[in-house]
């Protein structure tokens, strides 16, 4: 049985990241589709992916939790990120929606 050591909340990005160093015949069932899945869906690197968690946190006043949701969809309209956000039951503002949509495109594009 594994020992948990640290629980922490990472960007699909970070996961491919680690799932990289892994060979994939040292690889259970699981680690192959999660290797998979986040090959298609990662859409930035993961120190790109890290930056704009923090600024999105330091920013748009995300929490961490938060941030790393929009960084693993990455929205790219502010009708698609309305939609997302709706369910966290809190007010953002359409100032702030806009905020997080250019760190999002910096992010990919830098």
């Amino acid at each position: 049985m594994t020992e948990i050591i640290k629980k922490e909340i990472v960007t699909l990005p970070h996961v491919k990241e680690i799932l990289e160093s892994v060979k994939p015949d040292d690889m259970d069932q699981i680690q192959r589709w999660t290797a998979d899945y986040v090959t298609k869906f990662a859409k930035a690197d993961s120190k790109k992916a890290q930056k704009m968690v923090r600024q999105l946190v330091e920013q748009c006043d995300l929490t961490e939790e938060e941030a790393v949701e929009v960084v693993n969809i990455m929205p790219v309209s502010l009708e698609e990120l309305r939609a997302f956000t709706f369910g966290w039951k809190k007010l953002i503002l359409t100032e702030t929606l806009e905020k997080m949509l250019t760190i999002l495109k910096e992010g990919t594009q830098s």
